[in-house]
């Protein structure tokens, strides 16, 4: 089988459309997520719309940087739930802690947006501009009208100025020395860099601490858990692995996209096909985009706190790892490239997790879907998913088929997702009484 090649790992392939099925009767999970006012009816559109411009503008198809995109979504869409809450408050707010006068929400969320993005991606500003146009030149000019734009700036202002001192533009790219040491990370092949060591520490937007859910330790080399998860990734994830059936190489390939593209693509295709109003679309997207960026933090803090060699480095190693159920293969290479980070523990697996957590309570623990991939071979092709838990933990395990996590770190990596998506859900944006 053809292994798929790029040149860097942090580049990102894109399509330009997303929804492919999802079924009309999914309802809300629970009363905290029912609409009781007649606010929530009004469509959702503009929400789906403007995450849409937020995949576009942050690169699409060109996308390098997806710690900076995923903060851009949360930034994104917690503007425009502030500003719809400000003309009409629903929820609680999280940037922006004052009504603004009675205006269109419209007009609110998409100015918001467009607010939010222009000072993120300003080389985008024409099709950021039209988008705006799109949204609200339909709206009659009036009071509430320019209310609405009035509220989208101030959430936009108050969401931007929250982040404006992070340190997410520091330069991403750092190295380090080769490391003898058994169990200890190295740079792997083509990628011999490492990428943002310093989001370890990136202000949050909703945990306590980077550290609040780090994962326990990764299993020590001489054991048998190990042993195991070392043959696994060994067998399965090898380039033109003899076991890896078609299908496992599949899925192995159409979720290694970067998963704020996967994840908000899935959101888009749930709230489009559901009764969520636009409130409760906003506050989900709020919600889903926060767990997600502080998924990376969390597992970037644990990460380099563990400091765990790969999958490559530790196969072609294994000579010195001092385990007996271990065989080394100095010419092992995984089926995708690996991403220049340490392995433990996966937060493509944390982020899988904290975003079906989010989902699951607004649209229910057995919702399927059908989607496509931007990574997929071939292009456009859909998968099928029973339940949102379903494809969590095929995009989990689709790394030990890439051969780029030993499956421990999966696990780990899911574990984290779960905690950091329900603590996200039970302490921000929770309704007003």
């Amino acid at each position: 089988m053809k292994r798929i090649q790029t040149s860097l790992v942090i580049l990102g392939f894109s399509l330009s459309l997303f929804i492919v099925g999802c079924k009309k009767t999914d309802m809300p999970a629970d009363k905290r997520s029912q609409p009781s006012h007649a606010a929530d009816m009004l469509s959702n559109q503009v929400i789906l719309d403007w995450n849409n411009a937020a995949f576009l503008a942050e690169g699409g198809a060109t996308l390098q940087h997806a710690l900076l995109a995923v903060r851009s979504d949360a930034m994104v869409h917690i503007a425009m739930h502030d500003a719809i809450n400000a003309v009409n408050p629903l929820y609680e707010s999280y940037a922006l802690h004052q009504q603004q006068a009675a205006g269109d929400p419209i007009a609110a969320a998409a100015t918001a947006a467009h607010r939010v993005l222009l000072a993120l991606w300003p080389d985008n500003a024409a099709m950021l501009n039209a988008q705006l146009d799109a949204s609200i030149s339909g709206i009659p000019a009036g009071a509430e009208k320019t209310n609405g734009i009035a509220a989208g700036i101030a959430a936009a202002n108050a969401t931007l100025a929250l982040r404006a001192s992070d340190g997410a533009y520091q330069n991403p790219i750092s190295f380090i020395p080769v490391s003898t040491v058994p169990g200890v990370y190295n740079s792997v092949p083509p990628n011999l860099f490492v990428f943002a060591e310093f989001w370890k520490t990136m202000p949050l937007f909703s945990l306590s601490s980077h550290d609040q859910f780090r994962s326990p330790p990764p299993p020590a080399l001489h054991t048998g858990a190990y042993a195991n998860g070392f043959n696994e990734v060994k067998a399965y994830g090898e380039a033109n692995s003899a076991v890896r059936s078609q299908d496992q190489t599949d899925y192995a390939r159409w979720w290694y996209e970067f998963s704020n593209i996967g994840w908000n693509r899935i959101a888009r295709i749930k709230a489009a096909g559901s009764s969520l109003g636009l409130y409760n679309t906003a506050r989900m997207f709020a919600l889903l985009n926060m767990a997600m960026a502080d998924s990376y933090t969390a597992g970037w803090d644990s990460k380099f706190f563990y400091n765990f060699w790969r999958p490559y480095t530790a196969i072609q190693a294994a000579a010195n790892d001092g385990n007996n159920k271990t065989e080394p293969d100095p010419n092992w290479v995984s089926e995708m490239i690996t991403p220049p980070v340490p392995d433990y523990p996966s937060t493509h697996s944390t982020l899988g997790n904290a975003a079906a957590t989010v989902l699951i309570q607004f649209f229910g623990e057995n919702s399927g879907f059908t989607s496509i991939s931007t990574t997929s071979v071939p292009a456009n092709m859909p998968r099928t998913f029973k339940s949102l838990m379903q494809a969590a933990d095929e995009n989990a395990n689709s790394r030990v088929m890439a051969g780029i996590h030993f499956p421990f770190a999966c696990k780990a990596g899911q574990k984290m997702g779960d905690q950091i998506g329900k603590w996200t859900v039970q302490h921000h944006l929770e309704r007003l009484k």
